[in-house]
């Protein structure tokens, strides 16, 4: 049998002919509208640095490895698909790297996919310190489509994200790189995917999810997934419901809270930085179901419990993949209609 996702990189390759056709080289110099910012491409970028899986994963999707320098930022590893262009690129580190290392790279674009990572307030680096520089940026259009407060770093969303702002992303970088026709293919891969899941799990508005990305320690609140964030969307796709209703795109709430909410299903990410023991999805769920109080949950002694990477609860390309992950573990415990 052959493997889905083999399948999948298939229908893309075979899309990319098919499209080969339609989409216009770019046109250089090339001014692109980010985010509040005008930016302007002389040539497409050879050395570039993405800050974040997402940005990193959309550039090897578009065949760019070659034309990448280096990468940061992995909340998990790469798709596997992936892994082979991506052992050609430098990753500076799975954490939040550092600009001098950044700048180590000489980079002649700088991609990122959160504004913790190229923001105004980013510890990281803002985009002044590459524009002084004359290297061109791109901030991910989902982190700047939220509404900054206080008490989030990653803001709050009015409404609920979707994967247009993904489209816009790919279709963004692909005429950067001059690549558009496989940016188009890659737009319409995802979109009939989304379009089969919708299509599957219409009338499952019973089904309520947190989505638990994890905590420092089992004491501590857990941070989760917000109700219009990518949690959400992944909800919306499989006809149920975030069970945490916020607008911070990464609130955190105690286990008495989340159990006064009764999910119907738990979703625990797997993530793979190690940097609490919780970050681990085999924790979690060792903790779900031995904690006195958290086991009597009705979704815990009921075994409905599910695993997703923690990357797909960023708003990312992962989101999709993190829906279908959890879509086939919905299948396996009957709860599809």
């Amino acid at each position: 049998m052959l493997n889905k996702s083999l399948l999948v990189m298939g229908t893309v390759a075979a899309t990319f002919a098919c499209t080969a056709l339609k989409a216009e080289p770019t046109a250089y110099p090339l001014t692109i509208e980010n985010c509040g910012q005008s930016v302007t491409f002389d040539r497409a970028p050879k050395n570039a640095v993405a800050l974040g899986q997402n940005s990193a994963e959309i550039l090897l999707l578009l065949g760019l490895e070659e034309r990448m320098a280096a990468t940061a930022f992995w909340p998990n590893s790469v798709l596997p698909d992936l892994e082979e262009a991506n052992s050609k690129v430098e990753i500076l580190t799975v954490e939040f790297p550092t600009l001098e290392a950044v700048l180590s790279k000489q980079p002649d674009f700088v991609a990122a996919m959160l504004v913790t990572l190229l923001g105004p307030d980013s510890k990281v680096a803002k985009r002044e310190d590459f524009e002084t520089l004359g290297v061109p940026t791109y901030l991910s259009p989902s982190a700047c489509a939220t509404t900054k407060n206080a008490t989030d770093a990653y803001g709050s969303r009015e409404n609920l994200w979707s994967m247009d702002l993904l489209y816009q992303e790919i279709d963004d970088l692909a005429r950067i790189f001059d690549v558009a026709d496989r940016g188009e293919a890659l737009i319409a891969d995802f979109k009939a995917r989304e379009t089969a899941l919708r299509a599957e799990f219409a009338g499952n508005d019973d089904l309520t999810f947190p989505f638990w990305f994890s905590s420092p320690s089992p004491a501590d609140d857990a941070y989760l997934g917000g109700g219009n964030g990518p949690s959400g969307y992944i909800a919306d796709v499989l006809g149920g419901s975030n069970a945490i209703q916020t607008e911070a795109d990464w609130p955190t709430l105690g286990w008495e809270g989340i159990m006064a909410a009764d999910p119907k299903v738990i979703v625990v990410a797997q993530v793979d930085r190690n940097r609490w023991d919780l970050d681990k999805a085999e924790n979690k769920i060792a903790f779900l179901t031995s904690d006195p109080t958290v086991s009597q949950m009705e979704a815990v002694s009921a075994g409905r419990i599910v695993t997703m990477s923690g990357a797909s609860m960023n708003p990312s390309i992962r989101t999709l993949y993190g829906a279908e992950e959890v879509a086939r573990q919905l299948k396996a415990l009957d709860l599809t209609r």
